[in-house]
């Protein structure tokens, strides 16, 4: 009985977006990882070697 009253305990799906500048997948409102790009601006430096 006591599983079934935690149904709201589930987790939910991450949304995620394209990247307007490299078009790889990213978090909303969050720096690219791939690109270092958000806003149209380069934010974090990335480096060739990490990619």
């Amino acid at each position: 009985k006591g599983r079934m009253r935690r149904g709201h305990y589930g987790t939910s799906v991450l949304a995620s977006m394209e990247c307007p500048h490299c078009h790889e997948l990213k978090l909303p409102h969050r720096v690219c990882p791939h690109c270092g790009y958000y806003n149209g601006m380069e934010i974090v430096s990335v480096s060739k070697e990490e990619e």
